[in-house]
C-alpha cells in the first residue's frame, strides 16, 4: 500500500459482498494449484493450452484478491454521513450547463458498489467525481471527459446514500 491508496466508502452490504467473493478466492487456491499441476503433467508445456489457460486464471485471480485486499483495507463502512458538500456515499443529481434539460442522478463512490445498487455509480477518482467533490448545491464545475473534450455540469442537489 502506498501513502497514496485513496479511501474509499463502501455500503455495508457491498463491503460483505466483496469480502466474501475475497474469502472464496483465498479459499479456491489450492484447488487452483491442484489443476495447474494436473496439467502441467499432461506433457510438453509449450504446447499445452490447458496449463497456459489455468496459469492466466491464477494470475487473474491473484490480481483480484490483492485489488479486493486493498480496497477492503481502505474502505470506510457503514452509511454514509451527512456532510454540507459533496463526498463519497452521496447521492449526486447534476445538469449539463449545455442541455440544463438534461439532468443526471448519480452514487459517487465506489464502483464495487454498482451491484448492491441501482443507480450509476461514478468512482470519486473519475473526472466528474473530481470535479464535483466539495462542491454545493448551485456550484458549476468544468471537467475533461475522456474524450478530451469540457464538459460544464451545475449540482444540483444531493444526499447521504441511504442504500
Amino acid at each position: 500500500m502506498t501513502a497514496t491508496t485513496p479511501e474509499t466508502w463502501l455500503s455495508q452490504d457491498a463491503f460483505d459482498r466483496l469480502q466474501a467473493e475475497l474469502n472464496e478466492h483465498i479459499a479456491n487456491r489450492g484447488a487452483v494449484a491442484a489443476e495447474i499441476n494436473a496439467r502441467r503433467e499432461e506433457g510438453d508445456l509449450r504446447e499445452n493450452g490447458g496449463y497456459h489457460a489455468a496459469r492466466e486464471e491464477q494470475g487473474k485471480a491473484e490480481a483480484r484478491i490483492l485489488y479486493l485486499q486493498t480496497l477492503l483495507r481502505n474502505a470506510r463502512v457503514g452509511e454514509a454521513a451527512e456532510s454540507d458538500v459533496v463526498a463519497p456515499g452521496t447521492v449526486v443529481t447534476i445538469y449539463f450547463d449545455d442541455d440544463a434539460d438534461d439532468s443526471e442522478t448519480f452514487l459517487l463512490g465506489s464502483r464495487e458498489i454498482s451491484a448492491t445498487t441501482d443507480l450509476t455509480v461514478y468512482s470519486p477518482e473519475s473526472a466528474l467525481g473530481k470535479a464535483i467533490l466539495g462542491t454545493s448545491p448551485g456550484d458549476s464545475v468544468s471537467y475533461t471527459a475522456p474524450s478530451g473534450s469540457q464538459i460544464k455540469v451545475t449540482v444540483v442537489k444531493f444526499e447521504p446514500y441511504a442504500g
